[in-house]
C-alpha cells in the first residue's frame, strides 16, 4: 500500500470533487490517500512522507492560482523525487465548444513557470457554477460561456466533467506508482 498526497486548488468546488473521485479510485486500489487543499498546506509540509503526490488545480481567466505556483516552485525538488501527477481543470478541456489545445497551453504554462516535470498530466473539463458566482462574475461568465456556445441560463449549473476519464487518470497513476 502506497501513501499518496492529493493536493488540490479549487475555487467553486469542481476540482475538489474531481480530487475526491480520484482519491476514491486510489483507495479502491488499496492506497492510502490524504487530501489537502493547497491554500491550507502547512509551511513545513513534508512531501518525503508520501510515496506519490497528485496536484490538481482549476484555471480561472487563463491562470492557475498563484499560491499553487509558489507552493510547487518551493517544493519542486521534493515533488520530483516521487511519482507525481498534475491535473488541470477548465472549460477549455471539455466544456461548450472545447478547445483542448488552449487547455494544454494553460497546463504547459503552469509547468513552465514552476519548472516542475510531473510524470503524468491531464486536462479535465470542469463546470459552470452560476449558483456560486457573485453578480459580477456571473455576468462575465454569461458572456464568456455564451461566446463559447454554452448554456447561459443562470437558474442552474452545468457540469462537463468526464468522470470516466477521471477514473482512468487515477487508475493510470496507480499503475505507474506500482512500477516506480
Amino acid at each position: 500500500m502506497s501513501r499518496i498526497l492529493l493536493l488540490y486548488a479549487s475555487t467553486e468546488g469542481q476540482t475538489k470533487l474531481i480530487a475526491e473521485r480520484m482519491a476514491h479510485t486510489l483507495r479502491e486500489k488499496a492506497h492510502s490517500v490524504e487530501m489537502l487543499p493547497a491554500d491550507t498546506a502547512p509551511e513545513g509540509l513534508d512531501f518525503r512522507a508520501y510515496d506519490g503526490v497528485i496536484v490538481g488545480a482549476s484555471i480561472h481567466y487563463g491562470h492557475h492560482p498563484a499560491y499553487l505556483r509558489a507552493l510547487v516552485r518551493r517544493h519542486r525538488d521534493a515533488l520530483e523525487q516521487r511519482m507525481c501527477a498534475f491535473f488541470s481543470v477548465s472549460l477549455s478541456a471539455g466544456g461548450p465548444r472545447p478547445k483542448p489545445a488552449a487547455a494544454q497551453r494553460y497546463m504547459d504554462k503552469f509547468l513552465r513557470r514552476t519548472g516542475w516535470r510531473p510524470q503524468l498530466t491531464a486536462s479535465i473539463a470542469g463546470a459552470v457554477r452560476y449558483s456560486l458566482y457573485g453578480p459580477i462574475k456571473r455576468r462575465v461568465m454569461i458572456v464568456f460561456v455564451g461566446l463559447g456556445g454554452g448554456e447561459t441560463d443562470t437558474s442552474r449549473d452545468y457540469e462537463y466533467t468526464d468522470w470516466a476519464a477521471v477514473g482512468r487518470f487515477a487508475s493510470e497513476y496507480a499503475g505507474r506508482l506500482y512500477k516506480a
